[in-house]
């Protein structure tokens, strides 16, 4: 007696058990939180005084010196006319350095999270263009708003870019169907705890790079974003 052929039913719950538990990162995802948690591991470790000797203890303060953003390096380039390239170089370099292990945690959170949803519809190189691209802007937008010597430092620009480009991919329907006020819901929550923050505790002005991040990360999703232009036009004739 011959076994009876698959049912539609059958064939549809067929799984591929070959297939991995999860779906695995992009590699650009991979790449930026290893770079970050794998810098603050080894700040922590000497902090804790675990590697380097005593004066590891000053590396972290050092590398924030030396790599983190420094907006009146920008103006003292622009009155005299000379570009010094590791000046400039810190608009790439200091979404890599945290003053903390909570603050690295955080950022490599954001970075894993959103990173790999937004590269599920992106392209790997993509998500990478994103991060650095949001963190570029981010520093422009903190040296054209403030006259401050406080060195701008960590990852939240780009990472507030990882959730423009993610607003971007619901609003424009490129994954889900959510509506306008929707697909603008993260970004609104992520803003009102950093307000309550501010007036809780004081907050600083860094506000305004991760702000101009997730502009940023809006618009570099458009220009990266399969089928972006369509995407755009399609929402706009439904409003």
């Amino acid at each position: 007696m011959k076994p009876p052929l698959p049912t539609k039913y059958d064939r549809e719950i067929e799984h591929d058990h070959d297939a991995p538990p999860f779906n695995p990162l992009p590699w650009s995802v991979t790449l930026l939180a290893v770079i970050i948690f794998g810098i603050e591991l080894i700040f922590t470790a000497a902090d804790a005084g675990l590697i380097g000797g005593p004066e590891a203890t000053g590396w972290r303060l050092s590398a924030l010196e030396q790599y983190g953003f420094l907006e009146p390096l920008m103006g003292w380039m622009i009155d005299n006319n000379v570009v010094r390239w590791d000046y400039v170089s810190r608009i790439v370099t200091y979404p890599f350095f945290h003053g903390t292990f909570t603050h690295a945690l955080f950022v490599t959170v954001f970075v894993l999270a959103l990173g790999k949803l937004v590269g599920e519809v992106l392209t790997g190189w993509s998500v990478l263009l994103v991060f650095m691209g949001a963190s570029v802007v981010g520093a422009i937008a903190y040296w054209l708003a403030w006259d401050t010597a406080v060195v701008l430092f960590g990852g939240y620009p780009g990472a507030y870019g990882l959730v423009g480009a993610f607003t971007f991919v619901l609003w424009a329907g490129l994954a889900g169907n959510a509506t306008g006020l929707q697909a603008f819901t993260l970004i609104a929550f992520l803003a009102g705890i950093q307000l309550v923050f501010a007036l809780l505790v004081g907050g600083g002005k860094t506000w305004v790079a991760d702000l101009a991040g997730f502009g940023a990360g809006f618009g570099l999703a458009f220009l990266v974003s399969p089928g972006g232009w369509g995407a755009v036009k399609r929402r706009v004739r439904r409003q």
